[in-house]
This record gives C-alpha cells, sequence and structure tokens, in this order.
C-alpha cells in the first residue's frame, strides 16, 4: 500500500519530531515512526468500514421510513439500489476484511454513528443520489463508479469526519490525504476475484521498504554534522538559521539518499524530494530544494562520492 513517497513523508515527519524534542530518543522516535505507519493501514480500514457503515445505515433509513403512519407510496416502496450496492456488499461480506476490523478493533461507527448520519443525511441532499436510486437494475461498473463519487465527493471532504479523525490518532491528520488516494485507486480496481488482496493489502511492497524507513531515519539522525557541513556554503544568500526547517530536513534527506542508498537513483531522489517539498512546505521551497540538491550532486560527482550500482545508476 505504502510507497517510497509516503515512507519518505513519514520519517520527514519523524526527523521533525525528534528535533522539537526537548530530550530526544532516537529508539522512542524510531518506535514511533513504525507505529505511525501501522496506524495509516488501521485508517484505510476504517474508511473502508465506513462504507459499509453507510449502506447499513441506509438499510435502517429504509425500514424506519416504511413504518411511518403516513408514509408516502414511495416510503412504502423505496429503492434498494443502495442498499443493494454490489461493491460495498462485496467489502461487508469479505471473511478476511471483516476478521481484521474485529481483531483490531475498528468499527468505530457503531458507537460514532451520528458521523454517519451526517454524511449520510449529505447524500440524501444529492441528486445524482435520487438518479441512481430511480435505477431499477444497476452492473457492478456503475455501483462502482457510485461508491467512488460518494467517497470522493461527499466521504473525503467531509470536515466533521476529519475533525473526529484527527481527535481520535493525531497522526491520521496527515495520512488522510495519502489514504484517500489509496482507497479511490482500490475501489476503482476492486471486483470479486482480487477482493482477497486488495481489500487488506500489505502495508510494505516489501520487507526492503520496512528497513528502508529505518535506515533513512537514523542516518539522517546519526550523520546530523555531516550532512550540515553539505549543505554549508551551498546557500549563499540564506545561513541554516534562516533555512525553514522542514526545508533543512528534506535537504538532509535528500543527501542521505546520495551517500548511503547506492541503489536509489540520483535523479529519482531528486523528483520525490521537490514533490514532498511542494505539498509539506512553503511554495518557492521545491525551487531551492532543487536548487540545492542539484549543486551537491554536481560536487559529489567531481569529488567521487557518490556510488550508485545498477539501478541507482543516474
Amino acid at each position: 500500500m505504502l510507497t517510497r513517497r509516503h515512507i519518505r513523508v513519514k520519517v520527514l515527519q519523524s526527523v521533525y519530531a525528534y528535533n522539537q524534542r526537548v530530550n530526544p530518543d532516537i529508539d522512542s522516535q524510531e518506535k514511533f515512526l513504525l507505529h505511525s505507519i501501522d496506524q495509516m493501514l488501521d485508517l484505510y480500514l476504517l474508511l473502508l468500514q465506513f462504507l459499509v457503515s453507510l449502506q447499513e445505515q441506509a438499510d435502517n433509513y429504509l425500514l424506519i421510513s416504511q413504518k411511518k403512519h403516513l408514509a408516502t407510496a414511495s416510503e412504502k416502496n423505496p429503492s434498494r439500489t443502495f442498499v443493494d450496492n454490489k461493491l460495498i456488499r462485496l467489502i461487508g461480506n469479505n471473511t478476511i476484511f471483516k476478521d481484521v476490523i474485529n481483531k483490531k478493533k475498528l468499527d468505530y461507527w457503531a458507537l460514532d454513528g451520528e458521523y454517519v448520519n451526517i454524511i449520510f443525511k449529505e447524500l440524501r441532499q444529492q441528486q445524482w443520489y435520487d438518479f441512481y436510486l430511480s435505477k431499477k437494475e444497476t452492473t457492478f461498473k456503475e455501483d462502482q463508479e457510485f461508491v467512488l463519487k460518494v467517497f470522493k465527493e461527499i466521504i473525503a471532504p467531509n470536515e466533521k469526519l476529519y475533525d473526529y479523525l484527527e481527535d481520535k490518532r493525531l497522526t491520521w491528520v496527515d495520512d488522510f490525504p495519502i489514504v484517500n488516494t489509496a482507497i479511490v485507486k482500490m475501489l476503482d480496481k476492486l471486483n470479486e476475484k482480487n477482493a482477497a488482496t486488495l481489500l487488506v493489502p500489505n502495508l510494505y511492497k516489501n520487507e526492503e521498504d520496512r528497513e528502508y524507513a529505518l535506515q533513512l531515519f537514523r542516518k539522517v539522525i546519526l550523520n546530523e554534522d555531516k550532512l550540515n557541513a553539505q549543505i554549508e556554503g551551498k546557500t549563499p544568500n540564506w545561513d541554516q538559521e534562516r533555512i525553514a526547517d522542514v526545508d533543512l530536513i528534506i535537504l538532509k534527506m535528500g543527501i542521505a539518499e546520495f551517500l548511503y542508498f547506492p541503489s536509489i537513483p540520483v535523479r529519482a531522489t531528486i523528483n520525490e524530494y521537490l514533490e514532498v517539498s511542494k505539498e509539506y512546505s512553503t511554495p518557492k521551497s521545491s525551487i531551492f530544494v532543487n536548487g540545492i540538491l542539484d549543486k551537491i550532486v554536481k560536487e559529489f560527482e567531481e569529488e567521487g562520492k557518490l556510488n550508485k550500482i545498477g539501478r541507482g545508476l543516474q
């Protein structure tokens, strides 16, 4: 589920947190880094469970409507198109998914159902929801497109849900956009044949990625003086005290990859940190980061410090 960029962002956050502590402890921060990454999967599963709870809420709404003393004709014979949505049924009925939700105790919506009510109320106000309900029969593809629209336009942008998740676990604030993107990609690919593997993905692509997260964090922390020395003199109009904290960490992470990760291409490192700086620092940071890293790469090449192998060659 995680890409190397996601891992870089998590390491960036952990290095920043480490630097802010009065008495920083590298072992404790390393454990927090891994815990923070693990929690991304919890958020992913929780948001999928939200779709299941939303469908259950729709089913309850139909039952209540039918029992009204003065129920209208449409309330007596309501559309079950959403209640029978094949994609959400596929998620909710998957035994692997249900087992993980129970094991991790992630069925928050049973207790915090008001947030499901908020989303369901907003959904009922949409004209495209009424249009979807008007269909007597739907294909799996139509159900899939509808769920994607619900997630992208109703669930993901909802500020109250965002605030709720922030209160639950602080690390989820930064994870929310990343996890939302992962869910949209997964929902677009999901079908009966691949549900078992897609619904509960491996957090890391492989063990190498987990080790990469730990090594990158430690290389930046343990080689701080050496990395700072590489930046000295490369910013003629800025001393290090005036460089934004996030920009400085991004530069150190980039230099650490140049020096200590021979299998990662130089250009891949630069491109990745440009994107990270665009999202997590100031508007002009990417230009600044690009200029400094390019300058350092040229210097390393001239001094023979770059030791790239295999696909790590430029």
